[in-house]
């Protein structure tokens, strides 16, 4: 999800819920601590100079229990942000406190923002050997594929 799509969905929105991938919810005291943008400049394992950019939102809960974010007030701490650090309209990634610091990407599914799962892999698979994992397709009758 880019940055003007949580905007526009939060300006629909009575109150938030982000929604961890295994279906709990966040506590709905949380506080959204940080926004930023994020630059990685890296090389890959295949040699390839490689830059990410994505917009980042912490989320944090506390023993502030009395404590609710409103859409409204979110919206403000995004147009703040893009204002002062001339956010782009990027992909968003979520950081949330559970045994570790987990990073989440984000999708909605018109009630909850959804914290959906992430993954490493290697980008520079033919340079490290991997071989391509080929998916099979249907076989003509009589081909001699099957």
């Amino acid at each position: 999800m880019k940055l003007s799509e949580i905007k526009q969905h939060l300006s629909n929105l009575e109150t938030i819920a982000f929604e961890l991938p295994d279906g709990s919810l966040v506590p709905n005291h949380f506080h959204v601590t940080e926004v930023g943008q994020i630059t990685k400049n890296f090389i890959d394992c295949g040699g390839t100079i490689r830059k990410e950019e994505v917009i980042n939102f912490q989320l944090w809960d506390a023993n502030d229990y009395d404590h609710r974010l409103h859409p409204e007030k979110l919206v403000h701490i995004i147009n703040l942000s893009e204002k002062v650090l001339g956010l782009n309209d990027l992909d968003i990634e979520v950081e949330y406190q559970g045994t570790t610091i987990g990073k989440f990407g984000l999708d909605f599914n018109g009630k909850n923002f959804l914290l959906t799962s992430t993954n490493t892999a290697c980008l520079a698979q033919e340079a490290c050997g991997i071989p391509e994992v080929k998916t099979q397709t249907a076989c003509a009758p009589n081909s001699g594929c099957c």
